[in-house]
């Protein structure tokens, strides 16, 4: 069948396979065993690292059993297709919440391994595989590893941010956070340059869990934003069982992308004044907190029948002033902006993950519409920022960088030691891209 991924950059013909269990995925194996495979969670990766053009997609979506939860010891155990979104509702019903979530909580278990995500709360306690116990990997072979920090440690290691290619995984147990309840106490401060953003969010890191800005790179001088902080609220045990409703959709494809030059520049101005009526500290669902765009399901249909572009880099605290000065001044003199700009920190949290992504600096993700050679010329320049500064992308957002740029980001010999981990018959278009296998 015609798949994507969620940046919606190309549709290719690949075989999608239901996998209910250990049984099913090595039943795959056997059957299409002249073939490549690759598990796929929610398929939420904006790039192509959820794609195997050619060859198998062993899709997890039915492994969303709930296999325990421990209250006493802070852990829960479940399949790898459990989506985030179920998961976290029955833990805050229960008390609890995953340490770290991305910017979207339709994601599966397997798929923030894979990609070790990470949230805004990275000073405090890193990306999701910091909260990994332990999980269950099937290889090609058939074998089963049971895989932690004390067991199978370069598999455990590995498939952490390793892009679905060490095997599939079943299942794991997950470390997780006390709350009182949903709530989250916030508080938006509006900034005019990068300097009082740094300044910021070098002051906040002390006092708050979560850090983030929104940037504007499109109307005034391509430096202002809204810094948003805030804490968990350990005192309202209200509303456990109580979410926002999704109720807006994007119903089809558009014809031609919403995202231009001047929707976007009304669309930062408004943004802008509206977050700038928030004085006062408010009181927020984590829901909306965490994951602004769920509530417009379908979201990514906005861009048009040519898809998007994410690109997510991290620069080291030493170059990341002028380096997110220099990539701000290179978009505004392309003409093509983005209304989703998030900059905010990496802490000192070393990750447990050889590919992962993450570490000590700021990181910077944009969205930009697909415009052929002019939006492929402008990322190729943020490239050149990025090396400069000797930063790196994040996979789970790819779809182009360069081989050699993978490769300085990540370091050769970091490559080469994941690749001895590496399942023989697990591939995917970017691994095919980036590592050749």
């Amino acid at each position: 069948m015609l798949i994507s991924s969620w940046g919606r950059l190309n549709l290719e013909e690949q075989e999608l396979v239901a996998v209910t269990g250990r049984e099913s995925v090595r039943k795959a194996f056997e059957l299409y065993k002249d073939k490549t495979f690759l598990p796929r969670g929610n398929g939420r990766s904006y790039g192509d690292v959820c794609n195997n053009k050619d060859g198998v997609l062993l899709w997890s979506g039915y492994l969303d059993n709930f296999i325990s939860f421990d209250a006493e010891k802070a852990e829960v155990t479940c399949g790898s297709g459990v989506i985030l979104r179920n998961l976290q509702r029955f833990l805050v019903k229960n008390g609890f919440m995953l340490p770290v979530t991305p910017g979207t909580q339709m994601i599966s278990v397997g798929g923030a391994i894979a990609n070790d995500v990470h949230c805004k709360n990275h000073h405090r306690f890193g990306t999701f595989g910091n909260h990994v116990k332990s999980f269950r990997l099937l290889r090609s072979d058939g074998e089963i590893l049971e895989c932690s920090p004390d067991k199978n440690q370069g598999y455990y290691h590995a498939t952490i941010g390793g892009i679905g290619l060490t095997g599939f995984i079943l299942d794991a147990t997950l470390s997780l956070k006390k709350v009182a309840g949903p709530w989250i106490i916030a508080e938006n401060i509006p900034y005019y340059d990068l300097k009082t953003f740094f300044d910021l969010a070098n002051s906040s890191e002390k006092d708050y869990e979560h850090t983030v800005s929104w940037i504007d790179c499109i109307t005034g001088n391509g430096e202002r934003g809204i810094f948003m902080r805030g804490n968990n609220d350990d005192s309202d045990t209200s509303g456990r069982d109580k979410h926002p409703n999704l109720s807006v959709t994007v119903p089809f494809t558009m014809p031609f992308s919403l995202v231009n030059t001047p929707s976007l520049y009304c669309f930062n101005k408004l943004y802008f004044a509206m977050q700038c009526l928030k004085k006062e500290p408010f009181k927020v669902h984590y829901e909306k907190f965490f994951y602004p765009l769920d509530g417009i399901l379908e979201w990514n249909r906005i861009y048009g029948p040519k898809g998007f572009f994410q690109y997510q880099c991290v620069v080291p605290t030493d170059t990341g002033l002028e380096a997110v000065q220099d990539m701000q001044k290179v978009i505004a003199e392309s003409g093509q902006g983005s209304f989703l700009g998030v900059l905010k920190t990496f802490g000192d949290y070393k990750s447990v993950g050889m590919l992962s992504f993450p570490y000590k600096g700021f990181t910077y993700a944009l969205d930009f519409p697909n415009r052929g050679e002019s939006t492929l010329k402008l990322l190729s320049d943020l490239d050149a920022i990025v090396r400069n500064a000797h930063g790196r992308l994040y996979t789970a957002k790819d779809a182009r960088q360069p081989r050699d740029m993978f490769e300085s980001g990540y370091g050769t010999d970091t490559i080469n030691e994941f690749l001895k981990y590496r399942d023989p018959k697990m591939s995917s278009d970017m691994s095919r891209r980036l590592m050749g296998v």
